[in-house]
């Protein structure tokens, strides 16, 4: 298909194949620190964001978009701090809060943009499922990069993200940064969330970051290949459903994306090799024959001698 060898079409790819990297790099983190809701609230967060930004630049420029997204979401996780350790609200009701007042703040300033006869604000609905047939160049280029700093700063540090999430007395001990590491922590969430929001959207891009390590965790105990199987999941996840959205005309990238990570977690679920359901039922099934065998063999033997 001509579309699939064109060079635009391949520089997409690799950009969301990054990105599903670096969502499932973080992803990881989020899982063991869990906070995974964090992303969905975090994402929604941005969409206000990126409005205003338009709004006030009246461009669609993706770097001055993804800045107002980053801004928003940053805003939106204060306020869950800010409302989680000054009331008795819990965080994930906060969270929750959070979530559907920003995304409803940012369907309304959407809603006044669309209506205001700007002809410039063709696309901004493309922010809401994803459209990356939509990205031009420096836009692919600017994701890419943003990705690969991600895979970077969580790669380097993989001993201290270790400690920092299951061992934080320890690492204390250590004169490890708690407090730095949690701010470039939610930093990193933020800025994965935002560089994908345009190819996935802020609906779903939270589901890019989730679904993919949970599928990992059924395949390994360990943390290190958890988050490579987290960041091959999320990265095939990005590739694939790129590669079919682009087949259809208009076809939105966020839904197809998040389709494949579902399919990849059904897969994990029923066959990973630690907690797959068939697994279990196989080891159940197993261990149950040789408890029998074993209450079996006494009488078996006992008869043999009669």
């Amino acid at each position: 298909m001509p579309i699939l060898l064109s060079s635009n079409f391949q520089w997409v790819l690799l950009s969301t194949m990054l990105l599903g990297m670096a969502s499932g790099f973080i992803g990881c983190l989020a899982y063991w620190k869990r906070q995974s809701l964090m992303s969905d609230a975090l994402s929604h967060a941005a969409l206000p964001g990126i409005v205003i930004a338009f709004m006030i630049f009246q461009e669609k420029n993706f770097f001055v978009l993804i800045v107002g997204a980053g801004l928003s979401a940053l805003f939106g996780a204060f306020l869950i701090q800010t409302i989680k350790s000054s009331s008795r609200i819990t965080e994930d009701t906060a969270m929750g809060m959070i979530l559907a007042v920003f995304f409803g703040g940012g369907i309304v300033l959407l809603t006044m943009v669309n209506r205001s006869g700007n002809g410039n604000q063709a696309g901004l609905d493309s922010f809401i499922f994803g459209q990356a047939a939509s990205m031009v160049e420096k836009d692919v280029t600017l994701m890419s990069l943003l990705a690969l700093l991600i895979i970077f700063i969580v790669f380097l540090g993989f001993k201290e993200w270790k400690l920092f999430l299951f061992d934080p007395e320890f690492a204390k001990g250590l004169n490890l940064p708690l407090k730095g590491m949690n701010i470039l922590y939610l930093s990193l969430l933020v800025l994965t969330i935002v560089i994908g929001i345009q190819a996935a959207g802020v609906i779903l891009m939270s589901a890019l970051i989730i679904i993919p390590p949970v599928s990992a965790r059924y395949w390994t105990h360990s943390f290190k290949r958890m988050m490579w199987l987290s960041a091959i999941f999320g990265g095939g996840s990005g590739a694939i459903g790129t590669t079919i959205s682009s087949l259809g005309s208009g076809w939105p990238t966020g839904p197809f994306i998040v389709t494949t990570s579902a399919v990849i977690f059904l897969i994990s679920l029923f066959f990973g090799l630690k907690k797959g359901l068939v697994i279990e039922y196989l080891m159940l099934r197993n261990k149950k024959t040789e408890i029998n065998q074993k209450l079996v063999e006494p009488f078996v033997a006992k008869e043999g001698k009669q």
